[in-house]
């Protein structure tokens, strides 16, 4: 059983700080919520390490955004829902794809330089997009150049405070209001903030598996405090694999942006036969499910444990001027992408899943928002389209702050809250140790390919760890892995509870999508049984 808190408190006794908005996270959504918070609102943003570390930072591809006379926002609609395989909420898709150039426009506005071609904004095309429509910043550095510009307004900005360093502990929460969160120091110290808006921005859940292209930051902290508190946690069984992340000896799993593949790169078997025709007819451009699976089942066959990405047909100009970083990264191991095919294999990637929200980013608790990855607006449905998550995060992040700027202040009456699971102070394993294992268990079990077998074995495996939660938490890493298990078991029973394939949840016993039963989203919320929901998809 996973308890309401983590820790034991007593709120009276602890020091107390107000302010109108708490700000969970400093990727894009944290960023650029923030910003439009603070024009008449006072801002805290918390982030557990620095300001400038997230997700976002690390997003190579770019921004999607009907910018180009030739595309439009019914195709932008129109591909979105494809690849969301059913589940997307049209109203949400709605509200992205025509709401996604304004949002554009403000990061160019607040500082965002986007690479030009010949005086105009460049767009490149990326997997199941059918217009070029990719905004991209320094080639292949798009987040860094989005969270460089926002971060540097941020510090601008008087009435936006930042605590590096600390950690949200827990969502408080009284008679279904949230009314703040318990936030622990880099010294220890714990601290009540109290705010009339909470918003999670918090980032994924990449470090759950062994594999991924998240940084080390990405551990779920928000769906887990989240899920405590009574959110309802929607869709956590898609999760998407990227296809392509270095994998060489001694090499970090570096991200292989998909915009290689959209600059024309193909895929390659270790036998050097180009293979992807078998498996779909828009071949390395197909949706990332399906290109994931299809690399899995290539190693399989070769039995090898990566494939190569080839984009050494293209001139060592228009490769080094297009994408710098994944160059300067590669010959650091010794390897040339002008010359050289790149070894890949898939990596975990990004959740679709998370906090269900409103189309104003507001969770069924009042006053509790989330936006960015930590959200599950409906515009990802079962597999996001490639680039749409940084245009989610800036359409949303407006939303939440008009809806916000609707809410009387907090009437909140302070009354006490005492919280004593009576835990113990025991000797914990080491927690490098227990991660890496529960990282193996979701590769394992809970993986690009599942099956009732391996599914159960996995939550047998993981209900091994709950023991955990009876016990006296003090450090971040602790507090990390209390989170990584809270999502990893949800993640797993959400993928047995679903007993078909959409999208990028693929379930080798029910191969087939089964849109008779299973169009609909599953809802897991603390102390109640998983619920479907039925998609407003058309």
């Amino acid at each position: 059983m996973i308890p309401r808190y983590l820790v034991d408190f007593d709120l009276e006794s602890l020091p107390k700080v107000k302010t109108d908005v708490i700000v969970i996270g400093s990727g894009i959504a944290g960023l650029f919520t923030a910003i439009k918070a603070g024009k008449d609102r006072q801002v805290l943003m918390i982030t557990k390490n620095a300001l400038l570390e997230s997700n976002t930072r690390y997003a190579q591809g770019g921004i999607a955004a009907v910018i180009s006379e030739d595309d439009s926002p019914a195709f932008h609609r129109q591909d979105t829902l494809l690849a969301g395989a059913g589940l997307c909420s049209s109203e949400a898709v709605d509200i992205l794809v025509n709401e996604g150039p304004l949002g554009v426009k403000e990061l160019i506005r607040l500082g965002t330089t986007f690479d030009e071609d010949n005086g105009e904004l460049a767009l490149t095309q990326e997997g199941a997009h059918s217009h070029r429509r990719i905004l991209h910043a320094n080639g292949d550095a798009t987040g860094f150049e989005i969270v460089r510009a926002l971060s540097e307004q941020v510090i601008k900005k008087d009435n936006i405070e930042v605590w590096d360093n600390h950690f949200v502990l827990d969502i408080i929460t009284d008679e279904g209001v949230c009314i703040g969160v318990l936030v622990q120091g880099p010294g220890g110290k714990r601290i009540f903030v109290q705010g009339d808006a909470t918003i999670l921005c918090s980032g994924g859940t990449g470090q759950l598996y062994r594999y991924t292209t998240n940084p080390e930051v990405a551990t779920a902290d928000g769906v887990a405090m989240a899920y405590r508190a009574g959110a309802k946690i929607r869709d956590m069984e898609f999760l998407q694999f990227h296809p392509t992340s270095l994998c060489y000896p001694g090499a970090p799993r570096f991200l292989i942006s998909e915009a290689v593949r959209g600059e024309g790169a193909v895929l390659r078997n270790i036998k050097g036969e180009r293979f992807m025709s078998k498996y779909h007819e828009m071949l390395e451009l197909a949706p990332r499910d399906i290109v994931a699976r299809a690399i899995v089942s290539e190693m399989e066959e070769t039995k090898s444990t990566f494939i190569y990405l080839d984009i050494t047909h293209e001139t060592p100009d228009m490769i080094k001027h297009r994408f710098p970083t994944i160059v300067e990264t590669c010959m650091v191991y010794g390897l040339d992408m002008t010359t050289d095919w790149i070894p890949v294999a898939p990596a975990a990637h990004y959740m679709m899943g998370g906090v269900q929200t409103d189309l104003s980013g507001e969770s069924n608790i009042s006053r509790l928002f989330a936006c960015g990855e930590a959200s599950s607006t409906g515009v990802h449905g079962a597999n996001r389209l490639a680039s749409n998550s940084l245009s989610e995060a800036i359409v949303f992040g407006r939303r939440i702050v008009n809806r916000i700027r609707e809410l009387p202040p907090l009437n909140w009456s302070g009354r006490s809250l005492v919280v004593d699971y009576n835990r113990v102070d025991v000797p914990m394993q080491a927690m490098i140790e227990k991660r890496l294992k529960l990282q193996k268990v979701m590769v394992r079990y809970a993986g690009l390919r599942r099956d009732e077998e391996s599914l159960s074995k996995g939550l047998e495996e993981l209900r091994r760890q709950l023991p955990i939660f009876q016990s006296a938490l003090f450090k971040k890493e602790e507090f990390e892995f209390a989170n990584m298990l809270t999502c990893s078991l949800l993640i797993t029973q959400a993928a047995l509870a679903r007993k078909e394939s959409r999208g990028a949840h693929y379930r080798s016993d029910y191969p087939e999508r089964d849109d008779l039963f299973w169009r609909k989203h599953l809802l897991q919320q603390r102390e109640h049984e998983i619920v479907g929901e039925v998609s407003d998809d058309v």
